[in-house]
């Protein structure tokens, strides 16, 4: 009597195009090529929520380990090239330095710490390692779930996808009911922003294509470079944490760093790409450097932590402070939402500054298992400890207490 013989399933790489990613890697990449390319930096791995996994994530090692191999033997297309040299942003040299772009597998290190966790690991130049986060975010986020997909959970997933196009179409309708339906200051509009923990490349895909086609006047966007190109919408993104942390560890004083990396931002994209990120080193010390002259530079502010009612009603306040009517001005929400969510804060500020939301693990990733809160953070650059001090409790990441308290005294941020 023989014994089957169990093989391995094929190698299905979960990467397969480098626009695979959320725009703002691109983005930050082409400002740091461009005025900072030495920079060194170290970026560490971390699931917030580990304790709540189906199973360890250190489970995924050699997977891991084999779809990082593949996607370093990834390079751009000139049919990819073509589409971002037609971004008016991007810049015809920085997609000529993407021709020649590979990411180094050198770069990247995978291991198990002492207590059984997954530890992933990135050290090398700015502008290689920036851009493996969403990639990594991506891998460890599919491997994990591939273990736990059913028919079950992914009727699951449809059926609650149903019920978000039920009420974004319900919205859609209570703004026809208010005429303000196609009126661009005052509409509902949602973007996606689900890439870094979507539970699979093609649910991800299914869910964007589902919502742009059943709900066009909200779903007009998605962070996704190879979703907007494939589905003809409009990427969206501006700038992340880690491109306003780098400037602690650049040539400038710590307590300009702000200034510097918005300064910074303004000479790559002179009037474009013009939302600022404030919780770097939280909202009320983001308001103190961002003066009347950022405040008419800058066409908004993105929320990313801490309550948003009130982060919201900071910003029209700093606004009116500085003689500047917010009414002109647009606020983004990326934080945590749900489309209720999303609709309530649009009905909440309506009227009186201009909104906008990105939903992400929600739309991505909602299909009734617990979801992976995994960050790929930045935490050295140039040899010097930098820190996001987030206005949400447990989301500051930093190796060295030490920094974490001075960085605080800096920039007068009580406990």
């Amino acid at each position: 009597m023989q014994t089957a013989v169990q093989t391995k399933p094929a190698f299905k790489p979960i990467i397969t195009s480098l626009l695979d990613n959320d725009l703002y890697k691109f983005t930050m990449l082409q400002a740091m090529l461009h005025q900072f390319p030495q920079t060194h930096s170290v970026y560490r791995f971390r699931c917030r929520n580990h304790d709540q996994t189906a199973y360890p994530l250190s489970e995924i090692q050699a997977d891991l380990e084999e779809q990082l191999d593949a996607l370093c033997q990834l390079r751009f297309t000139q049919d990819e090239l073509d589409y971002l040299r037609g971004l008016r942003f991007i810049k015809s040299d920085f997609v000529d330095y993407l021709e020649l772009f590979a990411l180094k597998r050198r770069f990247i290190t995978v291991s198990i710490d002492d207590e059984n966790r997954l530890s992933i690991d990135i050290e090398g130049p700015m502008i290689q390692a920036m851009f493996f986060e969403i990639f990594v975010l991506c891998i460890v986020s599919e491997l994990y779930y591939r273990r736990l997909a059913t028919d079950e959970i992914l009727a699951q997933g449809q059926a609650r996808l149903d019920q978000k196009i039920t009420l974004l179409k319900e919205c859609h309708a209570r703004q026809q009911q208010m005429g303000i339906a196609g009126q661009e200051d005052l509409a509902f509009s949602v973007a996606d922003f689900g890439t870094r923990r979507r539970f699979s490349k093609e649910w991800h895909y299914h869910v964007v294509k589902t919502l742009v086609k059943s709900c066009p006047k909200i779903v007009r966007g998605t962070s996704n470079v190879y979703l907007a190109k494939e589905l003809g919408i409009t990427p969206i993104g501006t700038m992340a944490h880690e491109f306003m942390q780098a400037f602690q560890a650049l040539d400038v004083r710590l307590r300009d760093s702000q200034k510097a990396a918005l300064e910074c931002w303004v000479r790559e994209y002179r009037g474009d790409l013009g939302i600022a990120l404030t919780d770097v080193v939280g909202m009320d010390a983001f308001l103190r450097d961002f003066d009347l002259y950022f405040a008419k530079l800058f066409d908004g502010l993105r929320h990313d932590s801490g309550d948003p009612y009130e982060w919201g009603e900071k910003a029209i306040a700093h606004y009116e402070k500085l003689k500047i009517d917010p009414r002109t001005k647009i606020l983004t929400f990326s934080d945590g939402l749900t489309v209720q969510k999303a609709w309530d804060l649009h009905q909440y500020f309506l009227g009186r500054i201009k909104t906008g939301f990105g939903i992400g693990t929600n739309l991505t990733n909602d299909l009734g298992v617990t979801q992976l809160n995994i960050v790929l953070k930045l935490v050295a650059c140039n040899g010097q400890p930098v820190a996001k001090i987030s206005d949400s409790p447990g989301k500051t990441m930093i190796d060295d207490d030490t920094y974490l308290a001075y960085l605080k005294q800096v920039f007068e941020i009580s406990e």
